[in-house]
């Protein structure tokens, strides 16, 4: 489900970001999760 996802990449932005990733690819996490959370409320 779309639920799932979500909270999977939300978990992914957040360990990326303990583990003090590169700017990069942490806003690459973001955009996704963003992407994600717009999809769920249907404005994509």
């Amino acid at each position: 489900m779309l639920n799932d996802k979500i909270c999977k990449k939300r978990e992914e932005l957040n360990k990326s970001i303990e583990e003090k990733k590169s700017y990069e690819e942490i806003y690459k996490i973001s955009v996704e999760l963003d992407e994600l959370i717009a999809e769920y409320y249907g404005l994509k």
